[in-house]
């Protein structure tokens, strides 16, 4: 319904324009019409005097605009401002979020305001009705789509967005203390690969079982994906046979943006200093980019240890518990994390044997 209503007035605006246009169009040619009588009374008086042409008809002469070269191509080229404001707005409203075509609306309009001058000719005065007109034509469309777009997109948030403000249950007062690990499922712990022959199936990354017991002892594990419930389930029920996982969210604990399920770890009931995301695509999966954890995504690549290599560094956050863990985060902002904590560890650990060297007494503490 809501479709079909902004059809309907998306035809109307660009209606009215036509008419604006038309008459605009009119009241030029007038003008025209009466400078070209100006200039032209001594041929017309001396044509009367020879006599009417005898090849022309009342019909043509009724009708001079038929005639009028200039007419058709002004026509012309009014269809087709019209035909390129509409494919404008049309390009604009794909191309661009709510707020990016909003603020190119408010510019168009700025742009169609244009002031004829007394020294212009009369085309260029055809040249500015058209630009202008053509301008508010696509800024209305525009509008009318955006108004459009708000209001199907008020009705998505209500199955789109997550199902709780509160998607885990509060943690207990003797672990206030324990980091929270979200780690992500496709590329990250699995990977699905769909065949003509045998259809979907889905291989486990090396490691992923080792991984999962190893940290259960440091972290509160919880696995978020943009994978639906019923796929999730019988994966996890192989993958986490010896239950480390403590809870598991779905498609629909995710916030639906723009086209695309992001992970909301606002949500999740837990202090947002305490929390990371482990994902193949953290960043550009996740609301809160601060809080995530790039691992190198899984491909069926058989010789892969990433998910192994990554323990060191995660076990050190959670026995040292920094008391907010996005700031150590930052620190490794382009770097291969595990690489980069390996090369960290050796600098610290020549640091302390040398200050050990200077002083035996001395004991470092990270």
């Amino acid at each position: 319904m809501i479709q079909r209503r902004g059809v309907g007035r998306l035809c109307a605006a660009a209606s009215r324009h036509r008419h604006s246009l038309l008459n605009a169009s009119r009241s030029l040619s007038a003008e025209s019409s009466s400078q070209q009588d100006t200039n032209t009374d001594t041929s017309f008086a001396n044509e009367a005097s020879e006599g009417p042409d005898s090849t022309s008809s009342p019909q043509e002469d009724s009708h001079p605009s038929k005639k009028n070269p200039l007419w058709t191509a002004f026509k012309a080229i009014l269809a087709g401002s019209l035909a390129a404001g509409t494919l404008a707005a049309g390009y604009a409203s794909y191309a661009y979020t709510s707020e990016e075509i909003e603020k190119k609306t408010s510019a168009l309009r700025v742009q169609a305001e244009v002031k004829d001058s007394q020294e212009d000719s009369l085309l260029q005065k055809i040249q500015n009705v058209i630009y202008s007109n053509s301008l508010k034509a696509a800024a209305e469309v525009a509008d009318l789509y955006l108004e459009t777009r708000k209001a199907i997109e008020d009705q998505v948030k209500g199955f789109a967005a997550p199902t709780s403000d509160k998607l885990l249950p509060d943690l207990l007062p003797q672990e206030r203390h324990v980091f929270t690990l979200v780690i992500d499922l496709n590329e990250t712990l699995v990977y699905s690969d769909w065949t003509r022959d045998r259809g979907w199936k889905t291989f486990k990354r090396p490691g992923a079982e080792a991984f999962l017991e190893h940290l259960a002892q440091f972290y509160e594990l919880i696995i978020y994906t943009d994978q639906l419930p019923f796929t999730v389930d019988p994966i996890l029920e192989k993958l986490d046979q010896k239950g480390c996982i403590r809870y598991r969210l779905a498609r629909e604990a995710t916030q639906y943006i723009h086209g695309k399920h992001y992970k909301d770890l606002s949500k999740l009931n837990r202090d947002p200093a305490h929390v990371m995301f482990l994902s193949a695509h953290a960043k550009e999966t996740c609301l809160q980019p601060e809080n995530a954890v790039p691992v190198k995504p899984w491909k069926l690549e058989p010789d892969d240890t990433h998910l192994l290599d990554m323990l060191p560094f995660l076990e050190y956050v959670a026995r040292y518990r920094p008391s907010d863990v996005r700031s150590v985060l930052a620190s490794y902002d382009g770097h291969d994390i595990p690489s980069e904590f390996l090369v960290r560890t050796k600098d610290y650990q020549k640091k302390m044997r040398e200050l050990k060297a200077q002083n035996p007494f001395f004991r470092g503490s990270r």
